[in-house]
C-alpha cells in the first residue's frame, strides 16, 4: 500500500506511531510521514532542525516530510495554542506542495491531542482521492476539559462542533478502548467505520543498552522497595496524588518512589516534595527510551495515576500497555477501564483516582506480598502482552484495517 502518514508527533520524538511506521515498513508497504519539527516534550527544537522550512530525512525506508512549525517552549496555554495551530495551518499551506505528484490509497492519521491536527489531513485525503482512517488517542472535547486546558463552555461546544466535521469526514476511526465508542458513535452515520484497536508497545525487556545516567540510577533504584512512575507529568496525571501517598507512607524507608520524565508540573511536582521534605520520592528526570528496559528491570513495581475524569476514565494509558511488556506488578490510582484492565489480568492492585490514602494501601498491600505473588503478577501482565499489545501484533491489525481499494494501481 501507499500509505501517507499524518502526525503533529514523531521520531526522534517518543511515541508508539515510530514503532508502527517501522513494522509497516517491515510489511512492504510504501510510506510517507507528514509531521512538524521534533520539539516535545521540552517544548524546544532538537538539534539538527530548524523551526522554518521544509526538512526531508528518511526513518527505516519511510519518506519523512517536516512542516513548519511554532515550538511548544515553556508549554503555557498560548505557547501549546499557538503550536497546535501553526502545525493546522502549515498542513493546509505547506503539505499540498510538499506532497506534489505523489499518490496515496489511504491517509492514516495518528491523533493524540490535539484532534485537530486531523483538519489538513481531510484536505489532503479529498485532494489524493485516498481514504482518511484517524487513529483517536483522546476523546476530543472532553480531553481539554480534562486536562485542564480549556473550561469555558462556549469553547468546548465550538470545539465538539469542529471533532463532529472530523468525524464525518473519515471512512474508519479506530479507538483504542471500548469504552470510546459510546462518546464518537452520535458523531458518525456509520457506527461500523468504529473499530477497537488497542495502543501497542515495545518490549521493554530486549533494551539492554543504557546510559551511565541510566545504569547510576539503576543501581540507586535496586537498594529499595522502589516504585516507577514514567512518563509525562502534566495535570492529566495526578503525580500529586503520588507524592501525597508517599508522604503517608514516610515511616517506611525502605519504600522509595521514582519519578521519571519531564512535563508542565514537573516543577510543581518537584517544589512539593522539597516543602513535605519528602525524602522517599526522587525526579530523576527525562531518560531516552532505550534507558527504560534497564531502569523497570530492577523495579519491584510501576506506579500510573490520572484525574478523576470521566473522558479519562474511558481510556487505557499508553505507558500501561508499556508497563505490562517490562513483566513488573503494577500500581493504578485511575478509574474505568485502565483499572478494570489492571484487575482483570491480574497484574497488579489498584486504587480510585485521586485517592492518596487509597493508592499508599495499595503500595503496602503489594510490598507485603511475598516475591514469587510479585512475580506471578509481574508474569500475568507480560503474557498478556504478548498475546494482546506487541507492535507486530497491532500492526497486523492495523494494516488490514487500512486496506481499501487502491486508486493509485
Amino acid at each position: 500500500m501507499r500509505i501517507l502518514i499524518w502526525s503533529q508527533y514523531f521520531w526522534p520524538e517518543n511515541f508508539r506511531i515510530n514503532e508502527i511506521v517501522q513494522q509497516l515498513s517491515l510489511q512492504g508497504n510504501a510510506l510517507t510521514v507528514l509531521t512538524s519539527k521534533p520539539n516535545y516534550p521540552e517544548g524546544a527544537i532538537y538539534p539538527g532542525y530548524k523551526a522554518w522550512g521544509i526538512d526531508r530525512e528518511s526513518y527505516s525506508d519511510a519518506e519523512v516530510i517536516r512542516i513548519p512549525i511554532i515550538p511548544r517552549r515553556k508549554g503555557s496555554k498560548l505557547d501549546l495554542i499557538l503550536n497546535y495551530l501553526s502545525f493546522i495551518l502549515s498542513g493546509y499551506i505547506f503539505a499540498p506542495f510538499a506532497l506534489k505528484n505523489r499518490k496515496y490509497s489511504v491517509v492514516f492519521v495518528y491523533a493524540p491531542s490535539p484532534l485537530l491536527q486531523a483538519l489538513p489531513a481531510i484536505f489532503i485525503a479529498w485532494l489524493k482521492g485516498a481514504k482518511l482512517v484517524i487513529w483517536v488517542q483522546d476523546l476530543w472535547p472532553d480531553a481539554l476539559e480534562a486536562t485542564g486546558f480549556v473550561k469555558n463552555k462556549w469553547v468546548l461546544k465550538a470545539a465538539g462542533v469542529v471533532v463532529k466535521f472530523i468525524y464525518k469526514h473519515a471512512d474508519s476511526i479506530l479507538i483504542p478502548s471500548e469504552a470510546f465508542r459510546p462518546s464518537i458513535e452520535p458523531f458518525v452515520s456509520d457506527k461500523n467505520s468504529i473499530i477497537y484497536l488497542p495502543n501497542p508497545a515495545d518490549d521493554l525487556t530486549v533494551m539492554k543498552e543504557t546510559t551511565p545516567k541510566a545504569t547510576k540510577i539503576a543501581q540507586d533504584i535496586s537498594k529499595y522497595f522502589s516504585l516507577i512512575y514514567a512518563g509525562n507529568i502534566g495535570h492529566a496525571q495526578s503525580v500529586e496524588t503520588i507524592i501525597q501517598a508517599a508522604n503517608l507512607l514516610i515511616s517506611y524507608p525502605e519504600i522509595k518512589f521514582y519519578l521519571v520524565g519531564s512535563g508542565n508540573r514537573a516543577k510543581t511536582i518537584s517544589t512539593m516534595i522539597e516543602d513535605q521534605k519528602l525524602e522517599n520520592v526522587v525526579m530523576v528526570g527525562q531518560f531516552p527510551y532505550s534507558d527504560m528496559g534497564a531502569i523497570f528491570a530492577v523495579s519491584s513495581g510501576l506506579i500510573l495515576s490520572l484525574k478523576n475524569y470521566d473522558s479519562l476514565s474511558k481510556t487505557i494509558p499508553s505507558k500501561l500497555q508499556s508497563y505490562l511488556s517490562a513483566g513488573k506488578p503494577i500500581i493504578g490510582s485511575l478509574n474505568g477501564e485502565g483499572k478494570r484492565l489492571i484487575s482483570e489480568i491480574r497484574t497488579g492492585f489498584s486504587s480510585p483516582a485521586e485517592d492518596p490514602k487509597s493508592l499508599a494501601d495499595q503500595v503496602l498491600k503489594l510490598y507485603t506480598l511475598k516475591p514469587q505473588e510479585r512475580e506471578k503478577m509481574g508474569k500475568n501482565g507480560r503474557e498478556h502482552y504478548e498475546c494482546f499489545y506487541s507492535v507486530p501484533i497491532i500492526t497486523k491489525c492495523l494494516e488490514k484495517y487500512l486496506k481499501f481499494k487502491d486508486p493509485t494501481l
